[in-house]
């Protein structure tokens, strides 16, 4: 794990009615990825910000939320934006009331410009109907942007230039990130976090907030790295980080073992039950996801195996083969005709 050489400043915007676990969510996860930095003896990568037009605002449930700072006149590098969805309706929602014209102003003023940068380090992320406020800002124009199940029409409605997406989780649109009903929020700050930090670190996270199915943009399990992790059993969620971490490493049965605190049998048997491959089989599930992720990106396919822990191409391509043979394709479902 290695964390970007300045924090990343997350402002959360806090309106009168904020979802409170709009807000309490994705920022209780991030603690706990500062504390995974501080476990490692790392500096924190996130630095959180509660600001709002007023010092204080009653959320969603009654309780008041107090001691909220100005929002900010300059936003320093990198900077990530996050805009609370509201209960209701749409016009429950958009309010021209002081705070949020005082809001939309901001954005304008602040964040809108910097978007635009090439290569800006800022990000606008919005959960549940947070996207409608980035919407009567202007900032969803010409984008793709998602927001919660009920107010799709609304959101097309206040940005009738933005490509609305609906039936997912989370929508990415170079720097401005959308997400749909109040725990996605989670599943995007659990992104973002293995974005950061790796997805050990990010595993890590959501053990401590039991949210094993992590759901992602397209499919929610289409990663092995995130397969397999619907279980409460620390000792095979200890492996499966410490692979993930260094994939590279020499991962004998006896190794993983012994970093579960119990025997090779023991542990195979546990795979079988929680995850429902062995550790072996897990190993070289990860190898094989971030193999063909580092040669998309770019890698040729020498430094993608070494980069991945496969000891040449060729044992990366008898990995894969095993893979898809083991695993039919829907429209033949015959397991003894490899897949084309």
């Amino acid at each position: 794990m290695s964390p970007p050489r300045d924090p990343v400043n997350l402002w959360f915007v806090v309106l009168p009615d904020t979802l409170l676990l709009d807000l309490a969510g994705p920022a209780e996860a991030f603690r706990l990825a500062n504390q995974q930095c501080a476990r490692r003896g790392l500096p924190p990568s996130f630095a959180m910000h509660f600001v709002s037009p007023a010092p204080q605002a009653v959320s969603s449930v009654g309780l008041a939320l107090e001691g909220l700072t100005p929002l900010p006149s300059t936003l320093p590098a990198p900077s990530w934006v996050w805009l609370l969805g509201r209960p209701g309706e749409a016009r429950d929602v958009v309010q021209q009331e002081p705070a949020w014209l005082a809001t939309r102003d901001w954005l304008n003023r602040t964040l809108g410009p910097a978007l635009g940068t090439p290569a800006s380090p800022h990000r606008l992320l919005t959960v549940c109907s947070g996207a409608l406020l980035a919407a009567d800002a202007g900032l969803l124009a010409h984008r793709e942007a998602t927001t919660h199940h009920e107010l799709l029409d609304d959101l097309a409605r206040l940005a009738p230039h933005c490509k609305v997406q609906g039936n997912r989780v989370f929508v990415q649109d170079g720097p401005v990130w959308s997400s749909a009903g109040v725990t996605a929020g989670i599943d995007l700050a659990l992104h973002l976090i293995a974005e950061v930090l790796g997805e050990g670190p990010a595993s890590a996270v959501a053990q401590v907030m039991v949210v094993f199915h992590r759901r992602g943009q397209q499919d929610p399990e289409r990663s092995p790295l995130l397969a397999g992790r619907r279980h409460l059993h620390p000792a095979v969620h200890a492996v499966q980080n410490a692979v993930v971490e260094a994939p590279g490493e020499d991962w004998s049965l006896a190794r993983m073992a012994a970093l579960a605190h119990v025997t090779p049998r023991h542990l195979t048997r546990l795979f079988q039950l929680h995850a429902g491959v062995s550790p072996r089989q897990h190993v070289e599930q990860v190898r094989l996801v971030l193999a063909g992720e580092a040669h998309t990106g770019g890698m040729t396919r020498e430094q993608a195996a070494e980069l991945a822990g496969f000891s040449s191409t060729r044992q990366w391509r008898r990995a894969r083969t095993r893979r898809t043979d083991s695993v039919p394709a829907p429209s033949d479902p015959r397991p003894d005709v490899p897949a084309r």
